[in-house]
Formats: C-alpha cells, sequence, structure tokens
C-alpha cells in the first residue's frame, strides 16, 4: 500500500515547529555567576545581559519624590540597593526567553531567595503584571508598609517610559502641588544623576539613539536636552539595553 507523500503546507508546519522547538530550547538554559548591576532590574553575567521577567524596576534617570516630597533619584536608588542585596554573591538564572532588545529573560534566585519577590517586597520595582501576576501580593505589602518607592511619590516605570499629564501618581499620601511637574521630568534634565552615570545618550535625525562615553570624540558637544529624548546611562550596558549604540570614532 502506497502512503501519500506529504504536502508542501504539512512539510513546511512541520519545518516551523522543529525551528521553534530549537529556538525555545535555546532560551531555556541556566545562567550563573555574580552579576553586573546595570539598573533595578538589568545584570549581566558573563556576556549574558538579563531582565528580570516579572518586576519593572524605575528607570536610572527618573525621579520620584521621598517621603519628605523632596525631588529623588529613585532610579539610581533602585539600582544600587538591587547591588546591596546582591553584594558580589553569585545567582542562578533561569532563562526564559529574549525581549525585544535581545536581552534574556529570566527568574532568578540569590542563595534561594528570588531576586524580583525581594525588589517588589522591599519596595525598589512593582509587579509587572502585564506579563505576571506572581509578585501582586508582594506590591501589595510593600504599599501598606510604605517600603522604598512607596515611602513617596512616583510614576509607575512603564508609565514613566511614555509619560504624559494624565499619568497617575502612585505613593503614600498627598503630594506637593508641583508633583506631578517634578515626577514628569527626569534627573538628566539638570544634570547627571550621580558621578557614575555620566555617559550621554542621543538621538540623532533619523531617530537612532547614540550613546557618549566621557573622552569621546562627540562627547562634549552633545547638549543634554531633555525635551530632545536624550538622557544619562551609567554604563554601555544599561544604554546598549535601551537600544542604543556606540558612537563611531
Amino acid at each position: 500500500m502506497k502512503h501519500p507523500l506529504p504536502s508542501a503546507g504539512s512539510s513546511m508546519k512541520a519545518v516551523l515547529a522543529i525551528l521553534l522547538l530549537s529556538v525555545t530550547c535555546a532560551h531555556a538554559a541556566e545562567v550563573s555567576g555574580i552579576p553586573r548591576i546595570v539598573d533595578g532590574d538589568t545584570v549581566q553575567i558573563g556576556v549574558t545581559k538579563i531582565r528580570l521577567s516579572g518586576i519593572d524596576a524605575p528607570e536610572t534617570d527618573q525621579l520620584c519624590l521621598d517621603a519628605k516630597g523632596d525631588r529623588w533619584a529613585c532610579g539610581v536608588a533602585a539600582r544600587d540597593e538591587l547591588g546591596k542585596f546582591s553584594h558580589d554573591r553569585s545567582w542562578t538564572c533561569d532563562v526564559t526567553g529574549l525581549d525585544k532588545y535581545g536581552r534574556s529573560l529570566a527568574d532568578c534566585k540569590v542563595d534561594g531567595v528570588d531576586v524580583d519577590r525581594w525588589m517588589v517586597r522591599s519596595g525598589w520595582a512593582l509587579a509587572f503584571v502585564r506579563y505576571s501576576r506572581e509578585y501582586v501580593a508582594d506590591e501589595v505589602e510593600a504599599r501598606s508598609s510604605h517600603s522604598g518607592l512607596w515611602s513617596g511619590a512616583f510614576i509607575a516605570p512603564w508609565d514613566w517610559r511614555g509619560r504624559n499629564k494624565q499619568t497617575e501618581i502612585l505613593g503614600s499620601g498627598s503630594v506637593p502641588v508641583n508633583a506631578q511637574t517634578v515626577l514628569l521630568s527626569a534627573v538628566s534634565a539638570g544634570q547627571a544623576p550621580d558621578p557614575a552615570c555620566t555617559i550621554k545618550g542621543n538621538v540623532n535625525r533619523s531617530g537612532e539613539c547614540i550613546y557618549h562615553e566621557p573622552g569621546g570624540r562627540w562627547y562634549a558637544k552633545v547638549i543634554m536636552d531633555l525635551s530632545r529624548g536624550k538622557r544619562w546611562f551609567c554604563s554601555a550596558a544599561e544604554a546598549e539595553a535601551a537600544g542604543c549604540r556606540a558612537a563611531k570614532h
């Protein structure tokens, strides 16, 4: 008895299924080592750039208000708190995929402690419910105890990246009358967030983001005008994670 030959359509589906399986297997891997902290939800272990998959921390350039209503570089604070928590300990990360910037999405642990959970419960990041509701209860706990960001006022990181005058303000208690003006601004509106964050991100006429490191040929010529989409970065890895490329010498 002769068996019918598979159609071109079914053959293509089989090929696509194999390719999808290969990509999935390639992403489903374990990465371990002592990380370099890029920001509150991004690290690098060896050559692997990792985005913590279940949370969203404030951008390094993001401004918040502290418990006294004063301007606060909360993105830098979140990054530094993650660094203190890590304290040169080895991480173990289960990679589940890639984001649009080519970073590995992963769930990470330090000595058995879930890093995502620690960041949210400590108030330095929010549960990224667009992708996972795993840490919602931890966010509720941080909010009720006024931990980290919740001690003052802030804008959710995903809202801050596309902020406007209708953006919701989160936090504890009342806020100053100028709260919205401050929170819609950025650290780089006046100066670099701290001495370690001096890399300039510039958007050219074609819309491409290019970063300039101190000492570079064009560094001094880049005027940091926030209204033109420019921003400061603390490392080349952070700039690249934001979709920027290095300036050509």
